[in-house]
């Protein structure tokens, strides 16, 4: 695992050196767009539209455009003259519950471990937040830009995630069309879809869901490396449209039907005011305790993934 930054958490005057590492991946299946005559990679430049030829790096310099094609140029100096002087440390401003927080302010994960004389301040402070139940809101300051940061154990581990300022979070009254609290609702539908609820209910395992269209790009590609024809997929049957009380009778009765595979899905055709019942998955039995998440396992590609467009 790469190291993406070194420097030290701040907690009070205790110093904990530590390394940090991208704690997530996507595992995307990534293209390149080719010229279709001759398969040959299309090639990106920049270029300068005034003097009409290519540009090199050494010439590109940061602009604000702070009206219309009028730009205030910010060079590096000036950058660093703002720079926080503790940009090598993650320092821990409040202790606060973790469900105090939404999950919609959560950005990026990184696992924090500790440096060759950190290991004795790591672990005091990890179990110290074990024992009360705390995570702590930290800033940080990666790549030149400060982030506020969640810090919680996960696992062995003490994680720091990214988290955005209330200011980058938008107002969700900014949502067009989000229906009143006073729609009117019948109780009998309303009791069957908190049954449906509490039948599909069971503990968190991830290890249960996997990415089926990674897992099918993986296996096309495969068979396009060997020569294979690829067969179209068959057009899903055209589901029926019933009424909302119905699709919740039929859904409830499939997730209470033990060894039943998920029901087809339901198309209702309801009245103006309420929703489609959620198409019900099998109901299974998890382990008490959320596993960490496993990786799905699919073939071996025989060349090297090509980048992303």
């Amino acid at each position: 695992m790469h190291t993406v930054w070194k420097g030290s958490i701040s907690f009070g005057l205790v110093n904990i050196p530590i390394r940090m590492f991208t704690a997530t991946e996507h595992r995307d299946v990534r293209f390149r767009q080719l010229h279709k005559e001759c398969n040959t990679p299309i090639r990106y430049t920049k270029t300068c539209p005034t003097c009409d030829r290519e540009v090199d790096a050494s010439e590109i310099v940061r602009g604000f455009e702070y009206e219309k094609d009028n730009f205030v140029i910010i060079q590096d100096e000036d950058l660093d003259s703002i720079t926080p002087e503790t940009r090598k440390v993650i320092e821990i401003l409040d202790f606060v519950q973790l469900t105090e927080i939404d999950p919609i302010y959560f950005e990026k994960s990184y696992f924090l471990s500790p440096q060759d004389t950190g290991e004795k301040a790591y672990t005091l402070l990890r179990e110290a937040m074990r024992r009360t139940g705390r995570i702590a809101i930290a800033q940080i300051t990666l790549r030149n830009r400060q982030s506020l940061a969640a810090i919680r154990i996960y696992g062995p581990s003490i994680l720091l995630e990214t988290i955005y300022y209330p200011d980058e979070v938008r107002a969700v009254s900014q949502v067009p069309a989000l229906p009143e609290d006073d729609v009117p609702l019948a109780e009998n539908e309303l009791s069957m879809a908190e049954q449906l609820i509490e039948n599909m209910s069971t503990a968190f395992d991830p290890g249960k869901y996997s990415d089926h269209y990674r897992q099918d790009l993986h296996e096309l590609i495969e068979k396009k490396l060997e020569g294979q024809e690829v067969a179209a997929a068959p057009a899903a049957p055209k589901a029926n449209v019933i009424d909302l009380m119905q699709a919740l009778k039929e859904s409830i009765a499939a997730a209470e039907n033990e060894g039943v595979g998920r029901p087809a899905k339901l198309e209702t055709e309801a009245s103006p005011g309420t929703a489609a019942a959620a198409k019900p998955a099998k109901k299974t039995k998890a382990e008490q305790q959320p596993a960490e998440p496993k990786k799905t396992t699919t073939k071996k590609l025989k060349r090297k993934k090509t980048a992303e467009t």
